[in-house]
């Protein structure tokens, strides 16, 4: 059997750990730079602003960028605040078909390109970004 230890006698494999993609794109300030880019694009689009209720939009960039820091890795003040996400549940209220949803997803790819995140991060988050996108869908064309 081997013994992971170096020579100050450390164990190099327990002190190691997984970091976090918060942690890997510096914190918070991404992720509130990330949601400006994106709300910047959301407060133009004549499909998406209605539905955002608020005048301001200061409230709805607060909220996804407490939820997306809580997502990746960040500290868990979302929850402590709202609740458990429960994202469909949230977002039900609004018609969201695939004309919202694409539109949704084109200005969060266009926010996450403007971020500076690299190509580590990058397409973790359009991956993700894709699927939560898909899953709000809740109007669904009629059947031919």
């Amino acid at each position: 059997m081997s013994d992971d230890r170096n020579e100050h006698g450390s164990n190099e494999r327990a002190t190691q750990r997984d970091v976090t993609v918060y942690e890997y794109v510096g914190g918070t300030p991404f992720f509130e730079t990330l949601v400006e880019h994106f709300y910047a694009g959301v407060a133009q689009d004549p499909l998406l602003r209605p539905m955002y209720p608020e005048a301001d939009l200061a409230a709805a960039k607060a909220r996804l960028t407490g939820f997306l820091v809580q997502y990746w890795g960040g500290p868990a003040d979302y929850s402590a605040q709202r609740g458990h996400p429960r994202l469909r549940m949230r977002h039900a209220p609004f018609p969201v078909d695939r004309a919202a949803r694409d539109a949704w997803f084109a200005h969060m790819s266009d926010a996450v390109a403007q971020s500076g995140a690299d190509d580590v991060v990058a397409p973790m988050l359009l991956d993700y970004f894709t699927q939560a996108a898909t899953a709000m869908i809740n109007v669904f064309d009629a059947p031919m």
